[in-house]
């Protein structure tokens, strides 16, 4: 019997594990056969400070700008019981909340540790579902599971649920900016894969606790951010239900944690041999050897959603993977880029399988070579 808690426990060394969140399940699911990312997820690496040891330091972030006013944002959303939000759901959303109970789940008499939080917001939901009153209640910070992986992961939303008409909404408070009716498109979608996670986690609280139904908790979620280049805060309704339905088959297509720890040597570790002031002294190709333990599946949409995109980057440098997953699925069984020109220029027979990739191959390197042809004419008759 094979112990997974113990493996991944010597897979991520002696730092603590890095608690999931509903950006980093989001992020998750957007490529589900990684299994580098499904088992460095599951252990709790931390995948920034790994990424920077092994010389690719992660692309990305979040500035402290950016956190801090967000954080402030919230606060203003939040002051006074939710004040301002309660404005927003009553006078923009035209929604009857005629009584409110304010909840906040962030601190438990002091105690803040993720197992009495969770235990806290399953009694308060449970009893506010069985209560069958119509009155508005509202959950600051309520901590949430879900499982990932074949584990079970705690969620601690930056978000308010409250319940209506016998139904729990989401509302998700987001910084940027509304102008003009209008936000950020990929804000808006990441916010929405966000908010989905939060949802369906709650559906599960819903269920195991024999509340109610699953859809007791509402598919559309209340937006709030800020309007135009002020501070004021507008709501709007999204629908998440698209969302949802990605988020449930990705989430059902991930290889169980303790399959895939199976196939990892017992000595290989992540460990970053860290000293007294937290400086990292583990080599770099130490760390990449491990890294090359598990196989990945980069495509350059990995370079906006996980820490380790330029790792995998160069690593995948020469493959038809790293020109994207519509190319990759389109030479099926062609690994390099290398043997695609080769097959192109007809300098190398296809083998068994690449028969049709060679065909469209060729034919792309013919529409090329009359493209370039005449471009070159109309140059040389547009000097002459």
């Amino acid at each position: 019997m094979i112990d997974t808690e113990a493996r991944l426990d010597q897979l991520r060394g002696a730092m603590p594990p890095r608690p999931h969140n509903a950006r980093t399940i989001a992020a998750l699911t957007a490529n589900p056969a990684c299994v580098r990312r499904a088992v460095l997820d599951a252990a709790g690496v931390d995948k920034p400070r790994l990424a920077a040891t092994a010389g690719f330091p992660a692309p990305f972030g979040q500035s402290q700008f950016a956190i801090t006013r967000g954080t402030a944002f919230e606060a203003q959303v939040k002051a006074s019981g939710c004040a301002e939000l309660l404005r927003l759901l009553r006078d923009t959303l035209s929604l009857p909340i005629p009584e409110v109970a304010y909840a906040d789940l962030e601190d438990i008499g002091g105690n803040t540790s993720l197992p009495v939080r969770h235990t806290r917001t399953r009694q308060l939901l449970t009893r506010t579902a069985a209560s069958g009153e119509d009155a508005g209640t509202l959950f600051d910070h309520p901590l949430l599971t879900l499982e990932v992986g074949g584990r079970v992961a705690y969620l601690e939303p930056d978000l308010i649920a409250f319940r209506l008409h016998d139904r729990f909404h989401v509302v998700e408070v987001k910084s940027f900016a509304v102008i003009d009716g209008q936000a950020d498109p990929d804000k808006v979608a990441a916010a929405a894969i966000q908010s989905a996670v939060y949802v369906l986690a709650m559906r599960q609280l819903v269920a195991e606790t024999g509340a109610g139904p699953p859809d007791m908790v509402a598919d559309e979620v209340i937006l709030v951010c800020p309007e135009n280049f002020a501070n004021r805060p507008v709501a709007a309704l999204l629908d998440v239900r698209k969302q949802l339905t990605v988020l449930r088959r990705q989430l059902s297509r991930m290889a169980l944690i303790a399959d895939l720890v199976v196939a990892f040597p017992p000595g290989v570790t992540f460990d970053l041999q860290l000293d007294a002031d937290g400086v990292a002294h583990r080599p770099a190709d130490e760390l990449a050897d491990a890294l090359g333990v598990f196989p990945a599946r980069y495509s350059p949409e990995c370079l906006g959603s996980c820490e380790l995109c330029r790792f995998c980057r160069e690593e995948a440098r020469g493959t038809t993977a790293a020109l994207g997953r519509a190319v990759r699925d389109e030479l099926g069984g062609i690994e390099y880029v290398d043997t695609a020109v080769r097959l192109a220029d007809g300098d190398l027979q296809p083998g068994t399988g690449s028969d049709d990739a060679a065909v469209l191959l060729r034919a792309a390197a013919g529409l090329r070579t009359e493209c370039i042809a005449g471009l070159r004419a109309e140059t040389t008759e547009a000097a002459g």
